[in-house]
Parts: C-alpha cells; sequence; structure tokens
C-alpha cells in the first residue's frame, strides 16, 4: 500500500441490538471505539418479515398530504 493515502484501519467493537458484540476492523472511529447498532441482521424487518421502524412519523404524514391527489379513487 502506499504511505499516506489510505485512512487508518483499526480494531473496534460493535454491539448488536440483543447485546452481543464482536470486534471487527474497521475504518470508522478511533482505535477500541465501541459502534452500537440501532438496526442489525437480527432485527430488521427485510430479513424478519415484521414491519418497518418508521423513524419520523411527521415524514410520512407530510407525504401522505403532499401527494394524496394521486391516489386511486374508489
Amino acid at each position: 500500500m502506499k504511505k499516506n493515502i489510505h485512512p487508518d484501519y483499526h480494531k473496534i467493537k460493535v454491539v448488536m441490538t440483543d447485546g452481543t458484540e464482536f470486534e471487527t476492523r474497521s475504518t470508522w472511529g478511533k482505535e477500541n471505539d465501541i459502534l452500537k447498532l440501532d438496526i442489525d441482521p437480527k432485527s430488521h424487518y427485510a430479513w424478519t418479515g415484521g414491519t418497518q421502524k418508521i423513524l419520523d412519523k411527521g415524514r410520512v404524514s407530510k407525504y401522505n398530504k403532499k401527494f394524496s391527489n394521486l391516489r386511486s379513487k374508489k
């Protein structure tokens, strides 16, 4: 590798949503930082079949209001 052009690659600890932890290497953060996940493969709706967690309900209502005239009339 060329020197002084690559980001620092170091060990970090990742904490999953269920509390399990593992160590990996990353360019994120600093050496020995802890990355706490909000969503991971064990809790992500795409893999669990659940519904999506909506973080900002205001965005949904704003979207529905803006595009309400595009809904099909039955």
